[in-house]
């Protein structure tokens, strides 16, 4: 009997929400993705030992600033993930530059020159950036470049539409911290998958997409549950951590699709300008909230990676 994992890579590309080697080689997604908080925990792996102090001495030896020895380092766990799977590895524009078009841009460049220098090529790789106004500005200039990008922190309808409208690559709406909100918001324990906000959310975002032919892949991420997973299977991509995949691993029960492009609801197209991106995020304290709060975390993970690649470097 085939497992729910099984099942549902017969239905949904399955993604690595991890940037441990050893988890990718073991779950075998398509593609992984990663985060600076991400980052942060494969810095401490003993498997990556090697590659950190190899990049630590290079940066020593060449003169770059904790900084620049964090960007290569980076990178360079993008290309060891990059050699393990199929697809796309993703790689985030720091949290700081989120609502920094011009620097989003220049820096998203960087990090495709930085990969190509290692022999990755840019079709290899997706650039990652906060759905800020900016962030989905800078998208849309790296998609005419040729850089596809992944647009995260992603929890508005509103944010949805612009991406879509910047015609990126793909985008994460994050299931996991908009039931988060809820919970606390409404004083609840737990939701029903069918009633579950973040998992609602993903269903409304999939079927505008499939209503008006937007190529957009929308990734599901930040699951707390396999409930929710199931609950959105057949979504295009789902981001799953480790534990959930080697939980669905061991499940052997039946998994129903829930989502077809050939089962939508003809919603009509939305027009959205910056005013009114702007107006909706405002009117939404879900979306200002988990989105302020995504960027300030990993701008904090981002900061502790500097802090510890500093720290080795002085040793």
């Amino acid at each position: 009997m085939k497992t729910v994992l099984e099942q549902l890579r017969e239905m949904t590309v399955v993604v690595a929400d991890t940037g441990e080697a050893a988890a990718v080689k073991e779950y075998k997604p398509v593609d992984c993705t990663t985060n600076p908080s991400l980052v942060l925990k494969a810095l401490t792996d003993p498997a990556t030992e090697e590659l950190v102090a190899a990049e630590i001495d290079t940066g020593k030896k060449t003169g770059q600033t904790p900084e620049q020895v964090t960007e290569t380092l980076t990178v360079a766990m993008g290309a060891e993930l990059a050699a393990l799977v199929p697809g796309r590895v993703s790689t985030e524009v720091d949290a700081c530059l989120s609502f920094d078009t011009e620097k989003s841009v220049t820096r998203g460049r960087d990090i495709i020159a930085e990969y190509e220098k290692r022999g990755i090529k840019r079709n290899q790789i997706l650039i990652k950036l906060a759905s800020t106004w900016e962030g989905i500005r800078a998208a849309e200039i790296l998609q005419n470049d040729g850089i596809d990008c992944n647009l995260t922190l992603l929890f508005s309808m509103a944010q949805a539409v612009a991406c879509a409208d910047a015609k990126a690559f793909l985008i994460s709406p994050f299931v996991g911290r908009i039931t988060d909100w809820y919970k606390k918001a409404e004083g609840r324990d737990s939701y029903l998958p069918h009633e579950d906000p973040g998992v609602k959310s993903v269903h409304k975002i999939y079927d505008y997409y499939k209503s008006n032919n937007i190529e957009t892949v929308v990734m599901g991420a930040s699951f707390r549950s396999s409930d929710q997973i199931k609950a959105l299977a057949g979504c295009d991509n789902l981001t799953i951590a480790p534990s959930l995949l080697d939980e669905m691993g061991n499940d052997t029960s039946i998994l129903e699709r829930a989502l077809s492009p050939n089962n939508t609801s003809g919603i009509l197209p939305i027009s959205m300008d910056e005013a009114t991106f702007r107006w909706e995020m405002n009117a939404d304290p879900m979306a200002t909230e988990k989105l302020a709060e995504g960027i300030r975390n990993f701008d904090v993970d981002h900061k502790k990676l500097i802090g510890l690649i500093a720290a080795r470097m002085s040793a």
